[in-house]
């Protein structure tokens, strides 16, 4: 008799050996993913380290025609830098203390790093955080709306108006709202962030209007388009024609069956534009001058300060693989078959 060869199936690599159950195996999996996290993060250290170094020497690039007539200022930049020690070594130093909290002192005002971007990190948390709590609830309702007028005129229109945003790029976006809320049609809002020494972007709630629609109608198309997609594959399943024979109502069969299913493909690609958002925002804090780290980024990519953008890629880097690990547990936790085969 002759053997039907059967595909692997993928949800057996996350499966746990067999004799962990329950705790155990949630524990060794979660672990097992965090580890993994961790690498990951370490070998983007190694890349950012490497990379800033083969940029150059920051010392000569700073001080550029003070470089020859000014040895002291040499000698004090090689010195913070530890240009005396091997590449082995200066990165071990760095890395020892970016995980103790220290990623050292700016090459451009000798201030600690950390005491500089502190704040910033806080203000693009806040802008990122607004834009998802837009963005979520108005791609999902979109994609909803889509996929009930499937193959109908405002299932086109949609669709329409979505490609074309997602063919847009985020500055390009900006600045059609500046153009058209601040300065050309309407006066209605700030072109700028306007922010005290002291201050932070939200005490001027309007500054950051602009800021924000820029990044939710850069993201909204991706996820919007995705989750319909997937609510168009659910609607045509056997389960919701059953729904459907039961005499149950369209809107909650849209509700209560399809969105639901749809919600572990939408957490996978929100999270990839979340973790977008983290780098993306370098181009949109610079165009409305707000005061996050992808602004700081970009001026301590001017200025040659080594120190400054080491921390700063850290810092993005580390929100990607935060957010995807975030993704991963919840994708598992709303899968069933998922955490069945984590269990056994």
């Amino acid at each position: 008799m002759s053997q039907v060869a059967t595909l692997p199936d993928p949800l057996e690599e996350v499966a746990p050996p067999r004799g962990r159950h329950g705790g155990a195996a949630w524990a060794v999996w979660l672990l097992r993913r965090i580890g993994l996290a961790l690498l990951t993060l370490w070998l983007v250290s190694v890349l950012v380290y490497v990379a800033t170094v083969a940029l150059g020497d920051p010392v000569r690039a700073i001080l550029g025609r003070d470089y020859n007539s000014n040895p002291g200022r040499v000698a004090q930049l090689e010195a913070q830098l530890n240009a005396d020690q091997g590449l082995v070594a200066r990165y071990f130093d760095w890395l020892g203390g970016l995980l103790t909290g220290d990623p050292g002192t700016s090459l451009a005002n000798q201030q600690p790093v950390w005491g500089q971007i502190s704040a910033n990190v806080l203000n693009t948390l806040v802008l990122v955080l607004l834009a998802a709590a837009v963005m979520i609830p108005l791609a999902f309702g979109i994609a909803m709306i889509s996929a009930h007028y499937r193959r109908r005129r405002p299932d086109t229109v949609i669709q329409t108006i979505l490609l074309g945003l997602a063919g847009v790029p985020e500055f390009v976006i900006g600045i059609l709202l500046v153009a058209l809320f601040s300065t050309t049609v309407f006066h209605v809002l700030p072109a700028v962030t306007l922010v005290s020494p002291t201050g932070h972007p939200w005490d001027q709630p309007a500054g950051m209007v602009l800021p924000v629609a820029t990044l939710v109608l850069a993201v909204t198309p991706y996820v919007s388009r995705i989750v319909r997609a997937t609510l168009l594959e659910v609607l045509d399943s056997d389960y919701v024609e059953l729904a459907r024979l039961k005499g149950i109502p369209e809107p909650v069969v849209m509700r209560k069956h399809a969105l639901l299913n749809a919600i572990v493909p939408g957490i996978q690609v929100i999270a990839l534009q979340l973790a977008w958002l983290a780098g993306g925002v370098v181009l949109v804090e610079t165009l409305f001058a707000y005061p996050g780290i992808g602004r700081q980024l970009v001026d301590s990519v001017r200025n040659h300060d080594v120190p400054m953008v080491q921390a700063l890629s850290m810092i993005i880097a580390a929100v990607y693989i935060a957010v995807n690990l975030v993704a991963d547990i919840l994708s598992i936790l709303l899968t069933p078959r998922a955490r069945t085969a984590i269990s056994q």
